[in-house]
């Protein structure tokens, strides 16, 4: 009885082989992937993963789609920019923008090491980005998701998306209005892992 009690644990800690994370196009095919890291067009201006894919947990994946799903009865949709991000990349960021408002110290790790983190945006139903207050990855107040001095179809669009989000239990970060944490993210390890080890 000891030893089935120890392999189920293994197996629920993801000590069987792959890590416990899910492809979202698997989940939610409709998601629109724009994986702004596997391309020079982010803050860093360099490729840094080696695929455009979005890995989740299982639990953040299902709360994603269920936003989806949510948003798609008004017409919209989602388009993600970051899902999973090895923790080697991590410290890649650190070390170019070392301010906690809006990259996680390494040495804590980030969220989205964990897989329980998504930075993403609304798209309408021709998978066209809204209008929102600022570009992803930007740095100024503008990005912050209290700033008020935007036109209304902005601050709309912007809420519609925290809505949606906050209807499925994600928290918002301050400083970034395109980001969401999985409210369970503290219970997730921290991982190092590329992607093609996720497959």
């Amino acid at each position: 009885m000891r030893l089935v009690a120890v392999i189920v644990l293994a197996l629920l800690a993801g000590c069987s082989g792959a890590p416990d994370l899910v492809d979202i196009r698997k989940v939610s095919p409709r998601i629109v992937l724009d994986i702004r890291y596997a391309t020079p067009n982010n803050f860093t201006m360099q490729k840094m993963y080696d695929e455009a894919a979005c890995f989740l947990r299982p639990a953040t994946a299902a709360r994603l789609s269920r936003a989806q799903a949510e948003l798609e009865r008004e017409g919209l949709g989602l388009k993600v920019y970051d899902c999973y991000r090895p923790l080697a990349v991590q410290r890649r960021f650190w070390a170019l923008v070392p301010d906690e408002r809006f990259v996680a110290n390494p040495a804590q790790g980030s969220n989205h090491n964990r897989g329980a983190a998504v930075d993403l945006t609304l798209v309408d139903a021709k998978g066209n980005e809204v209008p929102m207050p600022t570009g992803f990855d930007d740095f100024t107040e503008l990005a912050h998701s209290s700033y008020s001095y935007l036109p209304e179809n902005i601050v709309q669009n912007r809420e519609r998306l925290l809505r949606a989000m906050l209807n499925q239990g994600f928290l918002p970060l301050p400083t970034e209005w395109w980001h969401f944490d999985d409210p369970e993210c503290a219970r997730y390890s921290i991982l190092d892992l590329p992607f093609s080890q996720l497959r």
